[in-house]
């Protein structure tokens, strides 16, 4: 087993990021800083993780988002 203890986002589910990053921030203001519209249109924690795992790119982005605020 590799250890990635340089890897901030180790043992966090997708699911546990979206839910940090929207009680910081809120639908509102995620979709300004990532415009993608799961964020935007309707949003739910359900409707954003069906998009992130088929969408690599916006996925990239709110990882980098969760690491910019919580690391």
């Amino acid at each position: 087993m590799v250890k990635q203890q340089n890897n901030p986002l180790h043992g966090l589910t997708l699911e546990f990021i979206i839910n940090q990053l929207f009680l910081r921030y809120g639908w509102e203001e995620l979709g300004r800083m990532i415009n993608i519209g799961c964020f935007k249109k309707d949003p739910s924690v359900k409707s954003s993780l069906k998009f992130l795992r088929k969408t690599e790119w916006a996925r990239k982005k709110v990882e980098q988002l969760y690491i910019d605020s919580f690391c």
